[in-house]
């Protein structure tokens, strides 16, 4: 069963980003902060779960979280810093958003750059160990995938529907026939070999 949150002494937001890997699109986060007490059963790292899933719980935590908020670092910002960069500024401006006052900052993964002189820690897989990273992945990833779906509509022949911008055979095989669109990262080089269809 996973845990609320890292700490009880003050409220604590959850961040966790994604779109990382991809090779196209923005790099969304989310940050949540969850009530005291609230618990559900399903609620885990969003990669452990299906779409509907996601969606059924992403309605959950919006109507049920004490405050959340959800940013996002576009292609060019992220060429412009580079994507561990431009994943902290996502999340530091999902921060941004929130309107509870918040003493304490959980995040996912093993980087984060302070923010506001607020405690933080980081967390290796935190999202499956607390609900309220938990809940920011399921944000930030079914905010992200509605995104990729817009776009996918400017350019379907990448079938971002689908992949959502990652570097599936599909999608790899697409650039190699059409190139690269003005959505995908430069900063993201497919080596010859990548682009080879194995």
């Amino acid at each position: 069963m996973l845990s609320p949150c890292y700490q009880h002494a003050y409220p604590e937001a959850g961040c966790d980003e994604a779109g990382r890997g991809s090779l196209a699109g923005p790099v969304f986060a989310a940050a949540v902060i969850l009530p005291p007490g609230f618990h559900h059963p399903q609620l885990t790292d969003s990669k452990k779960l299906t779409a509907n899933q996601r969606s059924e719980l992403r309605r959950i935590i919006e109507r049920e979280a004490a405050d959340y908020a959800v940013a996002m670092v576009d292609e060019a910002q992220i060429d412009a810093l580079n994507i561990l960069n431009a994943s902290l500024l996502a999340m530091h401006r999902a921060l941004d958003r929130l309107r509870l006052n918040f003493g304490f900052i959980a995040v996912d993964g093993n980087r984060f750059i302070p923010y506001k002189n607020i405690p933080y820690k980081t967390l290796v897989k935190g999202d499956s160990k607390y609900l309220n990273i938990a809940a920011a992945s399921i944000l930030a990833k079914t905010y992200r995938d509605e995104y990729m779906i817009q776009l996918h509509d400017e350019f379907p022949h990448y079938n971002w529907l689908h992949n959502k911008g990652y570097a599936t055979r599909e999608h790899r095989r697409a650039i190699n026939t059409y190139g690269r669109c003005k959505y995908h990262r430069k900063s993201f080089i497919l080596k010859e070999q990548q682009l080879t269809l194995w």
